[in-house]
């Protein structure tokens, strides 16, 4: 089976986007994955990147395990609610201080172009949202989605990212957000 690696970007342990990673996570296991985690909440990092890439900002502790962490992985599973059409801040922050040039992609000299560093890996992302899942991809164009898989996985080397939209969560029944998690659960088992 594949090294997994769930990243979950809730800033709330108690959310339902918790619930999902521990669903896709229990799936894993029947299949005898390897399995890690990163819970961007518990890290400690600062989420500014305070000079952009002008200036080199030293990477936390959590930052460079998360990045090790991602070396690892062939496949990376990322759990977040979308909120104002994109993702949490922490989320943004940990993107934006992880994924750097010499990490996750390298500029070429004299050229608009990078190479890509993280070639050879699969994705997923599980999102949820407080409207129908239709309507996000339909009236709103999936802006997180694309986002996360165009401009984030392809442009470091992700080519292959599978999405579940799950939604809407506000005002939803007990009963439709475990169906919800027997379907996460079934991903996991399946590794996709």
């Amino acid at each position: 089976m594949k090294k997994t690696l769930i990243i979950n970007g809730h800033p709330d342990k108690e959310s339902f986007s918790f619930a999902l990673a521990a669903a896709y996570k229990k799936g894993l296991v029947k299949s005898n994955a390897e399995i890690k985690e990163i819970n961007i909440r518990e890290l400690d990092f600062n989420p500014n990147l305070q000079y952009g890439y002008r200036k080199r900002t030293e990477l936390e502790p959590d930052l460079l395990d998360a990045q090790e962490k991602l070396k690892w992985a062939e496949h990376l599973v990322w759990v977040y609610p979308v909120w104002w059409s994109s993702v949490p801040a922490i989320m943004k922050g940990f993107l934006d201080r992880v994924l750097l040039p010499g990490f996750a992609f390298k500029k070429r000299e004299n050229s608009l172009f990078s190479d890509k560093c993280l070639k050879g890996k699969t994705a997923r992302i599980i999102s949820t949202l407080d409207q129908p899942a239709w309507y996000y991809k339909w009236i709103y164009k999936s802006p997180s989605h694309n986002a996360i898989k165009k401009g984030t996985l392809h442009f470091i080397g992700v080519r292959k990212v599978g999405i579940t939209t799950i939604g809407p969560i506000r005002l939803s029944k007990e009963a439709y957000r475990e169906k919800w998690l027997q379907k996460i659960e079934k991903l996991g088992e399946k590794n996709k």
